[in-house]
């Protein structure tokens, strides 16, 4: 994969395959890529198997946080993007529930340091000129 007599590269998976200490390589795909046509990209992401007990729990507690984080982000973006739908059709009672309901979300992933706090505020406080406009347009 490189030039006659260069020195292996990082990103060349020919040279990991006899590598001395274990290991893993997974190819990232572009999204826009469906899976039947995934081909190697340069953006490759390397993850040592630690040898050290600690780090081996550190490593698990980063994976449940990960998982954690992305299910409180999930709800946080659908509690969000139904307020958008609801504002979008005009009704101001299902909005009013919606904004309680997307502004509960966000305190919710602010307390658990899942977003920064000043995120959760700006974002509320966008939510809620929202309201305030359909509001004062009826």
């Amino acid at each position: 994969m490189g030039r006659a007599g260069a020195p292996p590269h990082a990103l060349d998976l020919s040279a990991r395959q006899g590598c001395w200490y274990p290991v893993q390589l997974r190819v990232a795909r572009p999204l826009n890529e469906p899976c039947a046509t995934i081909r190697p990209r340069l953006h490759i992401e390397a993850s040592f198997v630690a040898n050290i007990k600690s780090q081996i729990k550190r490593n698990k507690q980063n994976e449940k946080a990960r998982l954690r984080n992305k299910a409180v982000k999930s709800s946080l973006k659908t509690a969000v993007r139904k307020f958008r739908e609801t504002a979008d059709q005009g009704d101001t009672e299902a909005t009013l529930i919606a904004l309680r309901a997307a502004s509960r979300q966000l305190d919710k992933a602010a307390s658990k340091g899942v977003i920064h706090k000043n995120q959760a505020a700006n974002r509320k406080s966008a939510i809620a000129k929202r309201v305030a406009a359909l509001q004062a347009a009826k």
